[in-house]
């Protein structure tokens, strides 16, 4: 499920959610509860038990591997791993960590989804396993700051921080609180840098990013009738990348102004540490002389490929919408660009390796 169609779910919520005794039951056991009865429970489902390790040392959680993924529990995340949890029963709604990857799962008729610092991830929700509460590993190593070593042989998972650059990123929020017409963005501020006009840089774009869409959605409440359904306007953010003196996330500001379904805009940035310039892909794959005529044939196959293609894709005419995230890029369309409305945000991803077959970082040029 997309991000902009999960966001519409998410507003509906009704009666169907799940009972807050279970999920709280389940989502939060108590340190050293027994697992022995879940990990029957797996078992008997075809699903296997996976040894979860914090730093190289075995913990008392354990966590599934299910679908092809490995689920771990909220659990782990508050025992082994130190990120407050707590529970908000009027909206169903855990909120887990803090600053930059405060996450909230949300329950719903539709399912549990994921938001960090106001950003929806479409494409990942959690799961009530055996009245416990999991998210999927790829959450803490996509956008909460951590590396898995996951072993499918020794079902063994050892979870650790990945190494980043030395910055630090708070939570900034635009907010003008009305009842019919709210809006509310959050964006990202960068302090600890070196070199200060680079910070600057960087701060400047990300801040601008958000006041002019605050502007237009200003401009949308000033001409919205009075009879008009109430409107929405919010914004959040999710780092992907954070190391090697390269920092990439992602910003995306959604609206509702009546209709169906609202829309949602998304951005992309990655910026050089050391000078605070907005990276594009040929600063990073350029090595590779060929990188956009094999982009352009690969993308095109896909889209292509996958429902709801509109036709009409040429090349890529822009090389700002991507993001990065470890030894990969992923490359993404707004709705409607090329796809149905359906099909969310298209996204493709890349490894380095193939598009730097020679084998050299996309960073070198960097230092």
């Amino acid at each position: 499920m997309m991000n902009i169609i999960l966001k519409d779910k998410a507003l509906k919520w009704g009666a169907g959610m799940l009972a807050a005794g279970m999920l709280l039951g389940g989502g939060l056991l108590p340190a050293g509860t027994s697992q022995a009865a879940p990990a029957a429970a797996a078992a008997k489902a075809g699903q296997s038990q996976v040894i979860l390790k914090w730093n190289g040392s075995i913990t008392k959680q354990t966590g599934i591997f299910n679908g092809g993924k490995v689920w771990v529990p909220v659990a782990f995340l508050r025992d082994s791993l130190g990120m407050p949890v707590s529970y908000n029963k009027a909206d169903m709604t855990y909120t887990i960590g803090k600053g930059n990857t405060l996450t909230k799962l949300m329950v719903s008729d539709y399912g549990i989804s994921i938001s960090v610092n106001n950003y929806f991830l479409g494409d990942y929700e959690a799961k009530n396993i055996n009245n416990r509460m999991y998210v999927p590993l790829d959450l803490l190593t996509g956008y909460l700051g951590y590396h898995g070593d996951w072993s499918p042989p020794t079902g063994r998972l050892n979870v650790m921080k990945q190494k980043q650059n030395n910055i630090t990123i708070t939570t900034e929020s635009y907010v003008k609180e009305s009842k019919d017409a709210p809006i509310r963005l959050d964006y990202p501020v960068i302090s600890g840098l070196a070199n200060a006009e680079a910070q600057k840089a960087i701060n400047d774009t990300l801040k601008q990013t958000v006041l002019n869409y605050a502007a237009d959605a200003e401009k949308q409440i000033a001409d919205r009738a009075a009879d008009d359904r109430p409107y929405e306007f919010e914004g959040g953010y999710v780092v992907t990348y954070n190391q090697n003196g390269v920092l990439s996330l992602i910003t995306q500001q959604y609206g509702y102004t009546g209709g169906a379904h609202g829309m949602t805009y998304r951005n992309a940035f990655t910026f050089s540490l050391k000078d605070g310039k907005r990276l594009l892909l040929g600063d990073l794959f350029g090595a590779n002389p060929n990188y956009k005529k094999e982009l352009n044939a690969k993308l095109s196959k896909q889209l292509k490929a996958d429902g709801g293609y509109l036709g009409g894709f040429t090349g890529l005419n822009t090389e700002k919408y991507f993001y990065l995230q470890d030894g990969k890029v992923t490359l993404f369309f707004q709705l409607y660009e090329y796809t149905a409305y359906a099909a969310g945000f298209p996204e493709f991803t890349f490894t380095f390796k193939e598009l730097l077959p020679d084998g050299s970082s996309p960073f070198a040029g960097l230092k």
